[in-house]
């Protein structure tokens, strides 16, 4: 991990920066003169890698007996990885002006409104630069372990396992709370137009119709010029959850099914703080309807299911939106399946009432069931990467003993109708490291403890087995980053490759220069053009503008830049698979299968 991170801090701040960041990573905290002496940069150098890095968050500072002690970030680190995807995310959530806003941000770690305006919309005469204030802010996990120890102290003699899962409740209860009133921190008053004037009824009535004509005006408060923002990187992890379960939903069933768990998520959107959240909170299918109202979410709906004739002949009509709503939360809910194994494939959930009965019947409120949902996830996940390092058969045995628990080597061989000579190998290679899938369980017959006699089952350490798989795509992240380095000319490699990737570095560096990329950009404009006027069928004699402009760059280079973009994509779309995988087993619910806190999974 440690080496992936530097690899990042080196691609997005350059060499300096990652030398402090490996220091960092290497040696843990240290002040700046214990900095100065690992990295041996100069104290201005250092001064400006340490400014930047504070300013997107990467680098934690705090005060020990009046020394400035610095930390590494990791977690923020990783994250940027997902940064293409919060621009993407923003720009469906949001449009296109919202994704620049983003983009902008992420760039510069933290702004204030006026300074995101005046990036986006630059102005000849304001041409003052103004200093940004790095303010560092306790982090998130501090605040956790000192809310959990106060917790934990008012607690009187040995303390039992329900008043320590009630400690740790507390202390989330109590962080949640706070990261809610923090939302609204960077909000003031709204400075009222006018005096407050008697009431009457035409002054109630022009307020009305006032309050129908200015929808934005919702609340009383405005956005605080002063203070910096920054991206929000949990939400963001919900809007990425929302798109996985929407994905589940449509690849268990139908795109009307997808469509009903997309509504109830957007509906429910607001209340979703954080990924650990176990379930969302209640709605109506009422709501749900009312969403689903449109002619083209009405032929989605209806197109997914299949009613008898006899249902329909006697309107001569398709069944209402409600009716097709209702059918789909049965299937999400599996309402035809109430066992343990049914339960455990649903997406939906019907609320209890105060009497404890189920609300499934009737217009009933459901819950979605992010705990089930991202359990059945990672498990999915488990059973592909078993699937592409064991084959068939290492499956077969993972999912048995997923199912059946803790097995010894003849009930394995049994139930899986495979011969020992078969079944022994893949045993020993689905427990050797790094993967570590499966775990051995001994039971001795005596109470020495000898080997000889003792039993070994086999079961699945789901923790384990999550920990080892994200270790192996973290590496998996740290060589796509090196294969990038490679291919760019940035990194090691053989001397025939490093020909081809000096080649590419200088062609990158061309590319850069002011004149390059304005005759580039001009002459790409001028292809688009012609393109759009075949496009219309247009046969357009322009004279002597027909030949293209000439650009900077010749037709060689180019194809080594269209080679060079099209190996980039493919890394980026590997590296983006990789990192959803890191995604649903690190951070999405119950961490490496354990509740925030303790408890492992099930």
């Amino acid at each position: 991990m440690d080496a992936l991170c530097q690899k990042i801090i080196y691609n997005h701040f350059g060499p300096h920066s990652a030398t402090v960041a490996n220091a960092l990573l290497q040696k843990g905290r240290l002040s700046f003169v214990q900095l100065l002496k690992y990295t041996k940069l100069k104290p201005k150098t250092l001064r400006s890698c340490l400014l930047v890095l504070i300013q997107h968050n990467i680098l934690w500072h705090t005060t020990e007996d009046t020394v400035e002690i610095l930390e590494f970030n990791v977690d923020e680190c990783l994250i940027r990885l997902r940064f293409g995807t919060f621009v993407y995310t923003a720009d469906e959530q949001f449009g296109s002006q919202a994704s620049e806003i983003i983009q902008l941000v992420l760039d510069h770690g933290k702004l204030t409104p006026p300074q995101i305006l005046q990036q986006l919309v630059p102005s000849s005469s304001s041409s003052s630069k103004t200093k940004s204030v790095y303010a560092q802010a306790l982090h998130r996990l501090d605040k956790l372990i000192q809310y959990e120890t106060e917790e934990k102290a008012k607690i009187s003699g040995f303390p039992t396992a329900r008043q320590l899962r009630e400690a740790k409740e507390t202390a989330w209860a109590r962080l949640k709370r706070e990261e809610e009133e923090a939302e609204k921190s960077g909000l003031k008053p709204r400075p009222s137009k006018s005096k407050p004037k008697a009431k009457t009824k035409a002054s109630m009535k022009r307020k009305i119709i006032d309050n129908d004509e200015d929808k934005d005006d919702e609340s009383d408060t405005i956005v605080d010029d002063t203070i910096h923002f920054r991206v929000n990187p949990d939400k963001f992890a919900v809007h990425l959850r929302n798109e996985l379960i929407v994905k589940a939903a449509r690849e268990r069933f139908n795109e009307g099914a997808a469509l009903v768990v997309r509504a109830a998520l957007k509906l429910t959107e607001n209340g979703q703080i954080d990924v650990r959240e176990a379930k969302s909170e209640p709605i109506s299918i009422s709501n749900i309807a009312l969403h689903l109202s449109s002619a083209e979410d009405l032929e989605i709906l209806h197109s997914g299911l299949i009613y008898s004739s006899s249902s329909s002949s006697s309107k001569k009509s398709l069944p209402s939106s409600t009716t097709c709503i209702k059918d789909y939360i049965g299937m999400l809910s599996c309402a035809d399946n109430p066992t343990p194994q049914g339960r455990a494939q649903a997406f939906l959930s019907f609320t209890r009432s105060s009497s404890g009965a189920s609300s499934s019947a009737g217009g009933g409120k459901i819950q979605i069931d992010f705990d089930i949902i991202a359990k059945r996830l990672r498990r999915k996940l488990l059973e592909t990467v078993t699937k592409e390092k064991f084959g068939a058969e290492g499956l077969r045995i993972v999912r048995l003993l997923l199912d059946g628990g803790k097995m010894d080597e003849k009930q394995i061989t049994s139930q899986t109708l495979m011969p020992p000579p078969t079944v022994r190998p893949l045993l020993t290679s689905l427990s050797s490291t790094p993967l570590q899938l499966i775990s051995t369980y001994p039971v001795p017959k005596t109470t020495d403890r000898n080997p000889t006699r003792t039993i070994y089952l086999w079961y699945v350490d789901l923790a384990k087995a999550y920990e080892g798989i994200v270790e192996g795509m973290i590496r998996t992240l740290g060589k796509i980053g090196a294969r990038r380095e490679v291919e760019r000319g940035d990194g090691r490699a053989d001397n025939s490759v490093n020909e081809g990737s000096n080649l590419v570095k200088k062609v990158l560096e061309k590319r850069e220069r002011a004149d390059v990329r304005e005759a580039e950009e001009k002459r790409e404009k001028w292809f688009k053009e012609r393109q759009f006027q075949k496009d219309l069928g247009l046969d357009v004699d322009i004279g002597e503008e027909e030949v293209p402009p000439e650009g900077l760059l010749t037709d060689w280079e180019r194809q080594i830049l269209e080679e060079w973009e099209r190996k980039e994509e493919k890394l980026q779309i590997l590296e983006g698979r990789v990192e959803e995988g890191v995604f649903l087993l690190r951070d999405l619910g119950k961490v490496f299968g354990r509740v925030p806190g303790g408890g492992e999974e099930e």
